[in-house]
């Protein structure tokens, strides 16, 4: 007697699945492109000639960060389960980090170049939002990632990487957007509390760099190379590094009108004291970061969304050497920023040329296995 193949139950990850199908892969990740783009036109502008199409690049970003959350929403939306996944590992978990950040990163721009695009009367409420929210997230993400970690995610040991940075590092950004909106608080104890609560952020996100870093160092040590498609996750060690240097030298520029000239003249001091040595060691670590993207480039390292670690870690190189230049008078560290900025660029073009065509192709959107 013939029988009739019956159809199979739809789960609910099947039903999710065919909603929005592009969107079920769209990670947090995503977010580093935002971030990439932002700081090419943050850096830019501290740089001791004029780049034009700056404002346009802020643009960019602002519009690529309205884009991502509307996809991100849709994501959540559409793909709860997959969305869900995401926190719950711990590769992907530490990317939250990103969306403070890119929040943060188009902020700063608003208020160095977006008046040009948008006028200040917008820029600076622009700004305010921008900042409220990314430090927000920022906030969250710095506790509750690393608390999944510890009591959700299953951590194999030795797998520690340099991702693990991401969300301890967002309020250091935070750190230096907050010195950019002192001026436009009022005199006294709105400006006193900005700039110490900034502070307060530095060490933050400072003191949980030391705890994360060495493990990370030593992984590497005793495990070896990273995998070849995570190489570029290296260069994510510079962003605590030149970040919390442009922080500081950010808070000393507004440190004279928001707090006594004692403590103002420490904070001046120590921007250049604390700056000078941490930007030695970000330049040591990039040349080893660029050594071993040149082995595993030579071993067939493929493009992966991991390549804008390459741009926003940079970045705040530039940012930091900017920020030296003006406290020391020193033209080295503008040359410096210079040359940083210079990779900085060729990098994001490269980003951004293989993401358009990852885009256009659909791989970047596929399933992992599927790509």
């Amino acid at each position: 007697m013939a029988t009739v193949a019956q159809p199979r139950p739809r789960t609910r990850s099947t039903v999710a699945a065919r909603r929005r199908p592009a969107l079920r892969h769209l990670g947090p990740n995503w977010y580093a492109a935002v971030m990439g783009t932002a700081i090419i036109a943050n850096a830019g502008a501290g740089l001791p000639f004029h780049i034009p199409g700056l404002p346009v690049v802020w643009a960019l970003s602002l519009a690529m960060l309205a884009v991502l959350l509307v996809a991100r929403a849709g994501h959540w939306l559409h793909h709860r389960d997959q969305a869900r996944a995401h926190l719950l590992d711990p590769a992907v978990a530490p990317f939250y980090g990103c969306l403070s950040m890119a929040f943060l990163a188009v902020g700063i721009g608003s208020l160095s170049v977006g008046a040009d695009v948008i006028g200040e009367a917008a820029a600076v409420p622009l700004a305010w939002v921008l900042y409220g929210a990314g430090t927000l997230i920022g906030l969250v993400a710095a506790v509750a990632v690393p608390y999944l970690m510890v009591v959700r995610h299953d951590v194999a040991p030795g797998s520690a990487s340099p991702v693990w940075l991401l969300p301890v590092v967002a309020p250091m950004v935070s750190a230096t957007l907050g010195p950019l909106l002192v001026p436009h608080l009022p005199a006294g104890q709105a400006r006193e509390a900005m700039l110490l609560g900034s502070y307060a952020m530095f060490g933050m996100s400072l003191l949980a760099t030391l705890v994360i870093l060495p493990v990370v160092f030593s992984r590497l040590i005793h495990r070896g190379a990273l995998p070849l498609f995570l190489t570029p996750t290296l260069f994510l060690v510079l962003g605590p590094l030149g970040q919390s240097t442009t922080a500081v030298n950010k808070l000393a520029d507004v440190a004279g009108g928001s707090i006594g000239a004692t403590y103002a003249h420490g904070m001046a001091a120590f921007a250049v004291l604390y700056g000078v040595p941490v930007m030695g060691f970000a330049l040591m670590w990039l040349a080893l970061a660029v050594a071993m993207a040149v082995r595993a480039a030579r071993r067939g390292m493929g493009f992966a969304m991991t390549w804008w670690a390459f741009t926003f870690p940079v970045g705040t190189c530039v940012t930091g050497a900017e920020g030296l230049a003006r406290h020391t008078g020193l033209h080295a560290f503008d040359w410096l920023a210079v040359a940083l900025y210079a990779l900085l660029v060729a990098a994001w073009l490269v980003a951004g040329f293989h993401t358009v065509r990852g885009l256009v192709d659909g791989r970047l959107l596929a399933a992992p296995g599927k790509k």
